[in-house]
């Protein structure tokens, strides 16, 4: 009988929010279709230990309907880090991080942003650009009212302690690829992938992700300017300016529509000297906003003693977290603050 490797399984489980307000940040997520799941609580010695983050912790978990991934933990520090990434013109800086849920109505979620803001909010709103999905793999573009358009429209919201994307499928399905609650207010899924951006021109800089966490890469090529369509505004392109993209999936994703499964971590490379901001030390346990994410493992004492031997930094000790499941954390290579619990 084989013997299964330490590794993650499933897709990525959670992101980590920092609030200033637990009240507030479930309402804002309830607005998403999530519920209140577990709630617990840390002292500052057990926070340090676990977070490296000197503070008390309370923290609630946030279900979506049946999902295992794409979740949300809720984080209130008694004494915050910092404000976090905040809100800026897009999703550009080496640090960022940003969760995707996928919707049957953009416009919908664009009316109440702009109401928001007509009402005085603070927020950024990249209003649906389209991306033909033929047209960004390099396949012949469709002839509009001849073809038809299969692709996504996307769409940016930023907000102080939320930093979100928003598509709309047109002209395909994908049904394993999240799953929109109809009855929510905003009518969307669970987040079905996270990203995250860094300005380095070392092309193995993520082996770390699939050749010591275990994940299954799915993508990994160059986008030049001319195809990236709708991360033009996204991420803020100078005319020109490309970037590489490496994907890393849940292993039991396929390539074909009907085998794909959310929960996908992307990560965007820029060239060392791209004009980017650098705000990793924002982007951690113990900021406010998008500052952590968590993946479930299989074999967790083994991948923390590989992750430790493997180059990562500021490895803790397995210890149990506010809900009491076993975990650590790390800066993985690429700088990135991250927490593996237990299956």
């Amino acid at each position: 009988m084989s013997i299964e490797a330490p590794s993650c399984i499933g897709g990525l489980h959670e992101v980590c929010v920092g609030v200033p307000d637990l009240v507030e940040g479930i309402a804002f997520f309830e607005a998403h279709g999530c519920r209140v799941g577990a709630v617990g609580d840390l002292d500052a010695a057990a926070a340090k230990a676990l977070y490296g983050v000197d503070s008390a912790l309370r923290s609630v978990r946030l279900l979506h309907q049946q999902a295992d991934h794409g979740l949300v933990r809720l984080m209130q520090w008694e004494r915050p880090l910092n404000e976090g990434l905040g809100i800026g013109p897009d999703l550009r800086c080496a640090g960022s991080r940003w969760g995707v849920r996928v919707t049957s109505s953009t416009h919908n979620i664009v009316n109440h942003a702009q109401r928001a803001r007509e009402a005085g909010a603070a927020l950024t709103l990249i209003e649906p650009v389209l991306a033909v999905i033929g047209e960004v793999s390099g396949a012949s573009a469709a002839r509009p009212f001849r073809d038809p358009i299969v692709g996504v429209r996307e769409m940016v919201l930023l907000q102080p302690h939320y930093r979100q994307v928003f598509f709309e499928r047109f002209g395909y399905e994908s049904p394993l690829y999240g799953q929109v609650d109809p009855q929510s207010l905003l009518r969307t899924s669970q987040h079905t992938h996270f990203g995250l951006m860094i300005a380095n021109d070392d092309p193995q800089v993520f082996d770390f992700y699939d050749q010591v966490l275990g994940l299954k890469r799915m993508l990994d090529e160059r986008v030049p300017y001319e195809n990236a369509t709708g991360s033009r505004s996204i991420f803020g392109l100078q005319p020109g300016e490309g970037f590489h993209m490496v994907d890393f999936d849940d292993p039991r994703s396929g390539h074909a529509l009907a085998e794909r499964r959310s929960g996908k971590l992307k990560c965007v490379r820029f060239a060392a000297d791209a004009k980017i901001e650098h705000r990793l030390h924002q982007s951690r346990a113990g900021c406010l906003g998008y500052s952590l994410y968590c993946w479930r493992t299989r074999g967790l004492d083994a991948l923390q003693r590989r992750v430790a031997a493997a180059g990562a930094r500021a490895v803790t000790d397995i210890h149990a977290d506010e809900f009491g499941r076993r975990g650590f954390t790390f800066d993985a290579p690429d700088g990135y603050h991250w927490m593996l619990i237990e299956a």
